[in-house]
């Protein structure tokens, strides 16, 4: 993760990105940036080398980038999610805001590149959370497990089942905050595309929204 540090510049921070990639083995490298246009000579410069592919956000998936090393630029925090757990060689990303990039470097503990120096990765030691009421600690480690076994993570009935649940046992999910719902989801260690999605819908429920939810789950409680 190349961040910006004070007194720095946004095109020091793109060549430090750029050029930890290239001294990184592994296979071809991809640049990733939310249009195509690139207001940056350093990583028009890469795009322009031969064999490197250059993608914009729109109509890309990044899929897992195996076999790749990717210069990721300015992701926000929904695209910043396609780089969990990737399979390519390599990734460096190029950070725009830290608010969108804050839980993923504390989840991930990544390189950060910084003007003069870089921080090896620091894996901090969450604080044990307080057990979460009427058994959704064991509804969130059961989507942690079925989650687990995807690698694009939850499924629509999987997700139908939580909405059911969230529609039918109201009280059930009352007294649980989102925070509480997010911080549980991470400690699990699940995808944050699904952190965010399952949070989701417990906010849109406590602001009095309903989910359209397929008939064979309508009725569904977890026990």
């Amino acid at each position: 993760m190349s961040k910006l540090s004070e007194g720095d510049s946004r095109e020091s921070q793109n060549t430090r990105a750029v050029k930890w990639l290239l001294e990184q083995p592994g296979g071809p490298v991809t640049v990733v940036t939310p249009r195509k246009d690139i207001p940056s000579p350093v990583i028009e410069a890469l795009v322009g080398r031969a064999g490197v592919s250059h993608h914009s956000w729109k109509g890309f998936s990044a899929g897992s980038f195996r076999g790749e090393r990717v210069l990721y630029a300015w992701p926000d925090r929904e695209h910043l999610n396609d780089v969990w757990q990737s399979e390519a060689d390599a990734v460096a990303v190029i950070e725009w805001s830290e608010r969108e990039t804050a839980e993923w470097i504390e989840d991930v503990s990544p390189f950060q590149l910084l003007s003069g120096t870089t921080v090896p990765p620091t894996k901090k030691e969450r604080k044990p959370l307080e057990p979460l009421p009427n058994g959704v600690d064991a509804i969130l480690e059961h989507i942690a497990a079925w989650a687990a076994g995807y690698d694009s993570g939850l499924k629509w009935n999987e997700e139908d089942k939580l909405k059911a649940d969230m529609m039918n046992r109201p009280a059930r999910w009352a007294a649980i905050t989102v925070e509480q719902v997010r911080a549980k989801c991470r400690a699990l260690g699940i995808r944050p595309a699904d952190v965010d999605t399952i949070a989701g819908y417990l906010q849109r429920r406590k602001d009095g929204r309903r989910f359209i939810v397929r008939s064979s789950y309508r009725t569904f409680t977890f026990d």
